[in-house]
């Protein structure tokens, strides 16, 4: 039962951060390279790619006292959509033609209390995503399929 998905999900949202503070460039797709997606200044290794899903996003906005929330305010690189991260815990990911490895729950910054106000760390506290490496490059388009592999 762990293995089945009710079908699959779907790459809503490409966001990269030039440099750690830099606003994010919103983009349709992007090169993905072992150490991360080209012009993100993520990490590479276990946290060189960062994602959350879609259906979260109301969920902070709700805790955070907000109608609505941008997904570039929280600053992960992809949004997704029709999957449930949280069944997969650890395990790989197959977004296109591109395989990440999910490592674990991408915990919140406290720049959050910033960009969501007060409380806006504890907003995202099991809300903020996931983090994983790049197992397998390629290019990612807005629109992808995501599925387990």
């Amino acid at each position: 039962m762990m293995a089945r998905h009710a079908r699959a999900g779907r790459l809503d949202w490409i966001g990269l951060r030039a440099e750690r503070y830099a606003p994010i460039d919103i983009v349709q797709s992007v090169d993905v390279i072992d150490t991360g997606l080209v012009g993100d200044h993520g990490r590479a290794g276990k946290r060189a790619v960062t994602l959350i899903q879609a259906e979260h996003l109301p969920v902070v906005a709700a805790l955070s006292g907000h109608d609505v929330i941008k997904p570039e305010v929280l600053r992960r690189n992809l949004v997704v959509s029709g999957l449930n991260l949280l069944a997969l815990r650890k395990g790989l990911l197959r977004v296109g033609d591109v395989v990440l490895e999910i490592h674990g729950p991408c915990p919140p910054c406290s720049r959050m209390e910033k960009e969501l106000g007060p409380g806006g760390y504890n907003a995202m506290r099991g809300h903020g995503g996931w983090y994983a490496s790049v197992a397998t490059p390629g290019r990612l388009h807005v629109g992808d399929k995501i599925l387990p592999v």
